[in-house]
């Protein structure tokens, strides 16, 4: 716990998976003394306050957004603009507001109109999640050891950058920055394109008319069951990263696509030591993100009930 809040009050708008273990961290960890919850849904902004994660609850995001010096916005990346139209005029000056989605091109065109002066618009994604979703699946060690990045404006209050990167140091994650643009390039490769790969082999095995699909299922304990925990990840988010992220993701699918058919002629080819040099240069890379602290070597098969995804965490 820190000696002292970094924020007095924080509104986050959203209660999914980030905005839940965001509320659970911040609270446990003491680093706002109020958290104000937002979302669309009676629901589950009722299922937020069963839960106890907040001290104040409103559907208004304005109302919710009155007073804080921290405002998160935990909404698919596709409603942050509507988003940031809404409480705009309630913003406090002198407020920091920061998004989670896993673009940041967007969410800066989209985002920058709304700010009134006085605001400190720094945009962050904190790379870490599950495929679960809503707020039952937030835990508050789930940003622990992981990377959060925040893109800053060049004309960035220094303070208000310090506050927010302490913020996420004491959620526990390491944190870093980047330019909007090479962010989304990054994360097109690390997360996009692996979920839009998974969505797309569990679609074609369930189209897959000489294989049923019980049987897809009951001999599933193989890659294709990984694959299916990443095609489980939020709808409505995924839609809108691909929307959002559109030109890297389309870069990213077409240097895939290129790879792929090299793969393709090796197979057909019988060029055994093209495949065992790929083979051998792609587990070496599993071997560094183990070295690096993001990943455990140890054989748990995916069983582990709260096994960290890389996703927007939108």
């Amino acid at each position: 716990m820190t000696a002292a809040p970094i924020f007095e009050r924080m509104a986050l708008i959203g209660i999914g998976l980030i905005g839940s273990s965001l509320a659970q961290v911040a609270r446990q960890r003491g680093l706002v003394r109020e958290i104000a919850i937002s979302t669309r849904s009676s629901a589950t902004l009722q299922r937020a306050e069963e839960l106890g994660l907040g001290d104040t609850y409103a559907l208004d995001a304005a109302e919710a957004v009155e007073g804080a010096d921290l405002v998160v916005l935990c909404v698919p990346v596709g409603a942050n603009e509507a988003v940031a139209k809404w409480i705009a005029p309630a913003l406090k000056s002198g407020a920091v507001l920061t998004d989670v989605g896993s673009t940041k091109e967007s969410v800066v065109d989209q985002v920058s109109p709304y700010i009134p002066d006085g605001v400190h618009f720094i945009p962050g994604h904190p790379i870490a999640g599950t495929e679960q979703s809503g707020p039952d699946a937030g835990f508050s060690t789930l940003f622990d050891q992981r990377w959060c990045i925040l893109t800053p404006p060049e004309n960035v209050d220094q303070v208000a950058l310090d506050r927010l990167t302490a913020f996420w140091q004491g959620c526990g994650s390491n944190v870093d920055q980047m330019d909007p643009k090479h962010h989304d390039l990054v994360l097109a490769i690390v997360s996009h394109l692996p979920h839009l790969i998974a969505y797309n082999i569990v679609g074609t095995a369930d189209d897959l008319e000489t294989v049923t699909k019980s049987e897809v299922i009951k001999y599933s304990a193989s890659g294709f069951r990984d694959f299916t925990r990443l095609a489980a990840s939020d709808p409505t988010m995924w839609r809108d990263v691909c929307l959002n992220n559109k030109e890297a993701i389309l870069e990213m699918l077409s240097r895939f696509s290129e790879d792929l058919s090299a793969l393709q002629r090796a197979i057909r080819w019988g060029d055994g030591d093209k495949l065992f040099d790929l083979f051998t240069h792609t587990r070496s890379i599993r071997s560094s993100i183990i070295e690096a602290g993001q990943e455990t070597d140890a054989p748990d098969f995916g069983r582990h009930a709260k096994e960290d995804v890389v996703n927007s965490s939108d």
